[in-house]
């Protein structure tokens, strides 16, 4: 299965310590030089987590011009490769990514399917840490994901 990630899932879900979830959802992850560059801030990239770059960048044009290096090579690589899942989670990426017909998942859709598969017994304190480490989430779309994944939302 051909995966391609931009930035901010793997920041994301290392910010919460769940970076390990992804190998056990995906042999391995691709990504484009510009979103190397943005995780820099990862220790190290974990060897399940390849770079690789664009045979032909200039194919996007035009297109999600108004998206950061990240998002566009991340949607470019995409398509170049005919990925099987875009992992992104700015909202403007994925308008696009959708209207591209590349299926995308983003940080809480990558939850969902770890509880799914029994890779985490409850969501909400990932939830709980990705708000505090500045990840936003509407009331309702927290409560959506807790019904999403089965446990009732807070009284």
């Amino acid at each position: 299965m051909a995966v391609v990630s931009d930035s901010g899932p793997l920041i994301a879900l290392e910010r919460v310590q769940q970076l390990q979830l992804l190998p056990e959802l995906f042999t391995r992850i691709l990504i484009p030089p510009a979103v190397e560059k943005e995780v820099a801030s990862l220790r190290k990239l974990p060897h399940w987590v390849l770079v690789q770059p664009l045979t032909q960048p200039q194919r996007l044009g035009r297109l999600g011009l108004s998206l950061g290096a990240g998002e566009r090579e991340a949607i470019g690589l995409s398509l170049e490769i005919a990925a099987d899942r875009l992992l992104v989670d700015d909202r403007a990426a994925r308008r696009l990514a959708i209207s591209l017909q590349l299926p995308v998942i983003g940080t809480l859709g990558l939850l969902l399917a770890a509880k799914r598969r029994e890779l985490l017994p409850t969501v909400r304190p990932c939830l709980d840490a990705l708000q505090g480490a500045s990840f936003y989430l509407t009331p309702d779309l927290y409560a959506r994901i807790l019904a999403d994944a089965g446990e009732a939302p807070p009284r």
